[in-house]
């Protein structure tokens, strides 16, 4: 076999590699990007259950605070950012429905016939349930951005993802008044 031959299969061969390496770094990227997605949509059901609490609890202390009802009334006027929204939308989201469950928590503590109802305290109860839910979502979904990001900004996979445009998605982030857990004193 002639040299020429034998340099043109071992380029064939290497470039055939290199296409391969190409293409699995694409579907690798968006293989994550679908976990991402996958993950950020956990985050939104979890805070339609927070949001549907915190509806619930405003429900069940609204007869208790009249004076406060101005206040709160900002919680019903609250709307949940769409499916698609960026996740900043959904972090600021979080963080005013942090500001309403506290606001209702102050309220719940100044009346004891609404401290000692049993309907309050269930919705307290499955408020807790929630938020452990919504930090576990945020984690997965740090976690996945965090792999992410690595792979966009690592040699070599970082040429993959400037050429098909990846760019580095946002953590979800809670705000110092989040970072204090929603506290219910009984």
């Amino acid at each position: 076999m002639e040299p020429i031959y034998i340099v043109l299969i071992v380029l064939g061969i290497v470039l055939l590699m290199i296409l391969f390496w190409v293409i699995g770094e694409i579907n690798s990227f968006r293989r994550m990007l679908v976990k991402i997605d996958e993950s950020e949509s956990s985050i939104d059901v979890a805070l339609t259950k927070r949001f549907d609490l915190l509806s619930k609890m405003f429900q069940a202390a609204k007869g208790y605070m009249k004076h406060e009802a101005e206040t709160l009334q900002k919680v019903v006027a609250m709307r949940q950012p769409a499916h698609g929204a960026p996740i900043e939308e959904k972090q600021a989201f979080a963080n005013e429905l942090t500001r309403g469950l506290q606001a209702i928590n102050v309220v719940v503590e100044q009346y004891p016939d609404l401290k000692a109802s049993q309907n309050v305290s269930k919705l307290q109860d499955a408020t807790l349930e929630v938020e452990e839910n919504l930090q576990a979502s945020r984690r997965v979904y740090n976690s996945n951005v965090s792999y992410y990001n690595q792979k966009v900004v690592v040699f070599p996979s970082n040429i993959i993802a400037k050429w098909k445009n990846f760019e580095k998605r946002a953590f979800f982030e809670a705000e110092a008044l989040k970072r204090e857990d929603v506290k219910f004193d009984f």
